[in-house]
């Protein structure tokens, strides 16, 4: 089945070779997002809040350049760099899926840059 990448034309080009976002067919799948600016620089530093904010308000638009929403997600895939955030990175995260929870892990890690805190990548389904 052929996909149709998705870019939306406000955030910065990626900082590797991928798409912000895909869809196929009725499902929309969003990269791994992190909390980052013009050239890649990292904002927000130090406040998973914050970055957690950032991060999925990147996801609602390029789901909604991908005609999804976020009541469409179905999956989130949640990387923490520090398991001290899980707590303000729950409080945020509640408030972006207040109705149906979508099904979610969450795995502690390092990320592709040190001061990213958050990072999150997400698969919709429309309809």
């Amino acid at each position: 089945m052929p996909f149709e990448t998705i870019n939306p034309p406000q955030f910065p080009t990626p900082i590797a070779p991928y798409s912000a976002g895909t869809k196929a067919g009725n499902t929309v799948y969003v990269s791994g997002v992190l909390a980052l600016g013009e050239c890649g620089v990292v904002l927000h530093v130090g406040d998973a809040a914050a970055q957690t904010r950032h991060v999925l308000e990147v996801i609602k638009v390029t789901l909604e350049a991908g005609g999804a929403t976020l009541a469409d997600v179905a999956m989130n895939h949640i990387f923490l760099k520090d398991l001290a955030d899980y707590a303000a990175f729950n409080k945020v995260y509640a408030e972006y899926f207040p109705g149906p929870k979508p099904a979610r892990y969450c795995v502690k890690c390092e990320l592709v840059k040190p001061d990213c805190l958050v990072e999150i990548a997400s698969v919709a389904h429309i309809g």
